[in-house]
């Protein structure tokens, strides 16, 4: 590629066609690279290696005992670095993972992980997280470290190489989310190019009968293979998991970068479009429910009729420049456009199942530019060894809304046992206009000291927040900045044992309340506020096998939902605590055998309350205990064939915050099988994939509830060209 060659310009919509158009440039690609190599040439990405602290831009950290998850990965500020060199606890999943699982987003990933809970099922509007009983929104998700610029319902992954996951009050390392929330924080880091020739089809099947296709296509050029080109196009459509349901996604992605000498350069670009019929629902139970209810049919609609459609158009870039051997410069900017329109049912249950079914417009558009930028730099004073950062973050953010409620005489009664369709919202469908926008920037300086040969390291840091909210016309509603201190130490008292703690305080956005009239207050903002964690932990690298155990707490300002009648005040005015111990092994404990465990025991109560109210009770739709085991096995009576399985379990939690609504436990088994061979001197493999077994209906409950996924087959065959 030559110095003349320009970066791809992203239109700001694509429509099906230019989509169509870019998937097919893509095959087209795929073709010539095909003629260019030989029959037998091996496609498969080899495994790359890195020192510990990656600099370079595509430079992962390596893969762990096992391959399902790596060694490390990003810290915004911190850097990239090996997880027995931090104070934290981060879980660093690979693609290798994510392909055999046939993950199909963030919530597939995650989910492996006791400390972290989906809280929507495979079918739904979208994804959110819990980590650490916090909830952490899927707009809250970081791309290649920058917050803001992922859409706000789900991220698909086939253009995503790792999936890292920090957990505890995440804004020290990247600046403030969008929502600053503070369990944790979930990156996506872009794939690229490995240095040997990729060119792989994959074709999917979900039952019922939704099929897809996948095309991943790598090279590198350049004299030293400086310049790479990653291009990913996705098709899929059908039914899948909900009757009478259709799930639709079109996706176009292209990472380019350079790694010269002293230089790195990546520009990542995305386009989606999704349109689904008949997505999961959410509920709402009444006050008057004091039992739980039977959960309907997991692959029933409880609205018929749900529609929705939603796009996302997402460029970002990032450069690099070693100034010398000690000192790194890096800025990096993304620009996110994403929007959705969907019907908007609602619904609250009676102990009997009944309801009263209305149907509303809900749309959303949000604009993103998120920027960090920052420079880095080692040295000595005596005996200690300094690494110190200076950075800068920037987020800014245009959200607007169209929301209409049908008419009271057109609702209809329903059952979430015999539900009916929706009724029609007879309003006109105007435009989202502008409701706000958020303006956050931080600058953070941080020093990281090495002591006693490697075997202390302590970080100290602070980070100056500021966050800006404005209404539609523009005026500063609020407007607060706040200094957050952090400080973690790494003891290490042999070489594959780490002892840390830290301590961390941020900033949080506060909060607003629902536009709805379920609330007595609908908009009401509140101000920032501030959060604290203390962690301690021990992790442990036996060679073939890494465990971690952490114990924290976490205390955040808390929303409380206060009954008003037939309506609830939003209030802003608690305080949660979030205690927690948490244990985790992985890795391949015997030749051919990977295993995942992992176990979050969990107290989450309500410290403070205006009025005292249930001061003391459960935060509604934490559980106390999360379990997850897994195993992957390569057979040895059969070369190439793979098994797996999946324990999931979570135990009851509280709907409400007053505890008058227990929803019960419940455990999730998930198996499957590989393949791999070759087929014309081609390397293929097949996967099927059988989530929840034994078809086991559940509730997920947050501050709603929704049910799980039902028994759900996933096929698919790659051969890599």
């Amino acid at each position: 590629m030559s110095s003349s060659d320009r970066s791809p310009r992203v239109p700001k919509r694509f429509a099906p066609t230019p989509l169509a158009r870019c998937i097919g440039a893509s095959l087209a690609f795929a073709a010539v690279g095909a003629m260019a190599q030989t029959a037998t040439g091996n496609t498969q990405l080899k495994e790359v290696t890195v020192s510990e602290q990656a600099e370079a831009i595509g430079n992962l950290q390596k893969t762990y005992s096992g391959g399902q998850l790596a060694r490390g990965g990003s810290l915004g500020i911190l850097g990239t670095t090996d997880l027995m060199n931090v104070p934290f606890s981060t879980t660093n999943y690979t693609s290798e993972l994510i392909q055999n699982q046939q993950a199909l987003t963030l919530a597939d990933v995650v989910m492996n992980d006791a400390s972290v809970r989906p809280l929507t099922a495979r079918g739904g509007f979208g994804d959110d997280f819990q980590i650490r009983g916090f909830t952490v929104p899927n707009a809250d998700s970081g791309f290649n470290g920058l917050f803001g610029l992922m859409p706000t319902t789900r991220v698909p992954l086939e253009m995503v190489e790792r999936v890292e996951v920090l957990k505890g009050p995440a804004s020290f390392a990247n600046g403030m989310s969008p929502t600053a929330s503070i369990g944790g924080s979930i990156n996506a880091v872009a794939k690229r190019a490995g240095d040997i020739p990729l060119t792989r089809l994959t074709g999917t099947y979900m039952g019922e009968a939704q099929f897809g296709t996948h095309l991943d296509v790598g090279r590198r050029f350049g004299t030293d293979n400086q310049w790479g080109v990653r291009l990913n196009g996705v098709w899929r459509n059908g039914e899948g998991n909900v009757d009478h349901g259709r799930q639709r996604l079109g996706l176009a992605s292209l990472g380019l970068d350079y790694a010269g000498e002293g230089v790195r350069w990546s520009l990542d670009a995305l386009s989606s479009r999704g349109h689904t019929v008949n997505f999961r629902p959410q509920i709402s139970f009444a006050s008057t429910v004091t039992q739980p209810l039977k959960p309907p049919s997991s692959r029933g609609n409880l609205y018929p009729g749900t529609d929705l459609k939603d796009n996302a158009d997402m460029v970002s870039t990032r450069l690099e420049v070693d100034v010398n051997d000690r000192t790194t410069v890096w800025g990096s900017v993304g620009y996110s456009d994403v929007d959705y329109m969907q019907t908007f049912p609602r619904g609250t249950v009676r102990q009997d199942g009944s309801f009263s079914l209305s149907n509303n417009y809900y749309d959303y558009y949000g604009k993103t530019t998120a920027a960090d930028a920052g420079i880095r730099t080692r040295f000595n004073t005596g005996s200690v060894k300094h690494t110190l950062a200076l950075g800068v973050n920037l987020l800014s953010q245009e959200t607007g809304f169209y929301y209409t409620q049908g008419r009271a005489a057109d609702a209809v009664e329903s059952s979430i046992y015999n539900p009916v369709p929706l009724p029609g919202v007879n309003a006109p469908r105007l435009q989202p206009a502008k409701s706000g926008e958020l303006e956050q920037h931080s600058v953070a300086l941080v020093d990281t000291m090495a002591l006693f040969n490697d075997q202390l390291l302590l970080t100290v840091g602070l980070r100056d927040q500021t966050i800006e909210q404005k209404n539609a016309q523009g005026n500063s509603t609020y407007k607060k900045s706040a200094v957050s201190p952090m400080a973690g130490l790494v003891f290490k008292p042999i070489k594959n044992i780490s002892v840390y703690a830290n301590y961390t305080a941020g900033l949080i956005r506060g909060g607003t309340a629902p536009n709805n009239d379920d609330y007595v207050n609908p908009g009401e903002m509140f101000p920032p506020q501030k959060s604290k964690q203390y962690e301690v932990g021990v992790k442990a690298d036996w060679g073939r096998l890494m465990t971690q155990v952490a114990v924290y707490e976490i205390r955040r300002p808390a929303q409380v939902n206060v009954p008003v009648g037939d309506q609830l005040l939003y209030s802003f005015g608690g305080e949660q605590r979030n205690r927690g111990l948490e244990l985790t092994a992985y890795g391949e404990v015997a030749k051919g055998l990977r295993a995942m465990a992992s176990a979050a025991f969990n107290d989450a109560k309500l410290t403070r309350a205006a009025g005292g109210a249930n001061v003391g009770n459960n935060l509604a739709g934490v559980p106390d205990r999360t379990f997850n085991v897994g195993l992957d096995w390569d057979t040895p009576w059969v070369p190439g064939l793979s098994l797996n399985g999946r324990v999931i379990h979570t135990s009851s939690v509280y709907y409400n915050v007053t505890n008058t609504l227990n929803m019960p436990s419940w455990t999730r088994m998930d198996i499957g099988a590989r393949y791999t061979t070759k087929i014309s001197g081609k390397p293929v493999t097949l996967r099927a994939n059988l989530e929840n077994v034994f078809n086991r209906e559940y509730w997920i409950t947050s501050t709603y509830v929704t049910v799980g996924a039902p028994r759900t087959l996933m096929l698919s065959a790659s051969v890599d060209f």
